[in-house]
């Protein structure tokens, strides 16, 4: 309906979102962040709208102590709907069973301070007085009506009905997580796991991201780096696929705001996120393809402020197939879509914004390795047995820099067993690796 203009539609920052509703609960005029500069939520670009009935500047370009900040307006919220584990008879909200927190508690104060109704769905009710007050995470005062949900329509996500690991009630052993095949996915997991040292804070996106945390698994040092997820959770591992958003065994569980308050401050030392569209700018699109809009999430929260981002992806795709072994790599299938292209289809993160900042920008993929450099690509690794005009340049729609001549990718990860994370990875850490045994 929002993509045929059926109806008026936004697509603004997760974090942002998250971080609005408290706003709106104290009736300030709206949010003022960094997030989103250079990027399509930008007025300048697209502002977020998501057709052309979408009139209303929700975003506005703003100078602040001769900085440029972007405004995001606070609006009136008729109605929330938020989710708890166990309501008491005054409306008193737990959370025990869920996989994250969100932001649930700001969201039902804006709803109520705009003079709207906030509804709970919960798995159970108990009698008042009878809930631990430090175990409710929104008080009854908030909550105007409680639907009680069956446990079978109360899955912790899109894929789990539920498991204590993800809620924190048990910790799932780990150490058996099956080694990936050796495809372009496990080539390009391990390389962007040599960027890791120990001790650093990091967030994976969706997709190929998730295999970094299987490497350093099976490269025995499950514990080189502090996982996180944008949802709120802090240590373990974060789940992949249908069950992103949970992490299994996490050390710790803060709302999904307080966390993008710590991401937007600066507090990823490394994002690992996805890519689908890259240019010669450096500008990547992950949001929209073929006019169809899948949405930004925390994406543009997490790459604009994190100290250092690695895009990870096939360099082509659609079809890819190749064989690795012997400390080479083979093109056998290329790709029928081209992922360097001249121009993306929309900036979900902008590459003049990031060479602004200085912000050390990398994009890996199973043949080659780029790294932004005042504002272009320059490639900087090539995989043994890669041809750079015929399995690189040919297959992108620009010409990438490519002196001085690039280095050979770490051979060691074109074999079936690689064993060599430990030993990268100690060379530069800050602090002694906790191997496993």
């Amino acid at each position: 309906m929002v993509l045929s203009g059926g109806c008026e539609g936004y697509n603004l920052p997760q974090g942002v979102i998250s971080q609005l509703w408290r706003e709106i609960a104290a009736h300030r005029p709206g949010m003022i962040t960094k997030t989103g500069i250079g990027t399509y939520v930008d007025p300048r670009l697209e502002g977020g709208k998501m057709n052309k009935i979408s009139t209303k500047d929700m975003v506005k370009v703003i100078t602040f102590e001769e900085e440029e900040w972007l405004y995001y307006a606070g609006f009136p919220v008729d109605v929330a709907i938020i989710r708890g584990t166990c309501a008491d008879e005054n409306g008193n909200l737990t959370l025990e069973d869920e996989g994250a927190w969100f932001e649930i508690l700001p969201l039902a104060q804006a709803a109520k301070n705009s003079g709207g109704i906030v509804i709970a769905e919960v798995k159970y009710v108990a009698l008042s007085g009878t809930l631990n007050p430090k175990a409710v995470r929104v008080p009854g005062v908030l909550v105007d009506h409680i639907v009680v949900s069956a446990p079978e329509n109360h899955w912790q996500s899109a894929k789990t009905a539920f498991n204590p690991a993800f809620s924190g009630r048990t910790r799932e052993p780990m150490a058996d997580i099956p080694p990936m095949a050796l495809d372009e996915r496990l080539i390009i997991a391990r390389r962007a796991a040599m960027e890791l040292y120990a001790g650093a804070a990091v967030n994976f996106g969706v997709g190929i991201p998730q295999g970094i945390a299987g490497v350093t698994a099976v490269e025995g040092v499950p514990d080189l780096a502090v996982m996180t997820s944008e949802t709120g959770t802090i240590g373990g591992v974060p789940a992949d696929g249908h069950d992103f958003g949970m992490s299994y065994n996490a050390d710790a569980f803060v709302e999904q705001m307080v966390q993008f308050d710590w991401y937007s401050g600066g507090g990823l030392d490394i994002a690992f996120e996805s890519f689908a569209q890259v240019d010669a700018a450096g500008n990547v699109n992950v949001s929209k393809f073929n006019g169809k809009s899948v949405g930004c999430g925390g994406f543009i929260d997490i790459t604009q402020h994190a100290k250092k981002v690695v895009y990870v992806g096939s360099f082509t795709a659609g079809g890819l197939k190749l064989a690795a072994g012997g400390g080479k790599l083979k093109i056998e299938t290329e790709g029928k879509h081209k992922k360097y292209v001249k121009q993306v289809e929309q900036i979900t993160s902008s590459g003049e914004y990031a060479t602004k900042i200085k912000q050390p920008v990398m994009f890996v993929t199973e043949r080659c390795v780029f790294e932004l450099r005042d504002g272009k690509l320059v490639l900087t690794e090539v995989a043994p047995g890669i041809d750079i005009e015929k399995d690189i340049v040919a297959q992108m729609e620009f010409k990438p820099i490519t002196t001085p001549a690039p280095k050979l990718m770490d051979a060691g990860i074109f074999q079936p067993k690689w064993g060599g994370l430990q030993k990268i990875v100690a060379a530069k850490s800050k602090k002694p690796l906790l191997a496993a045994e």
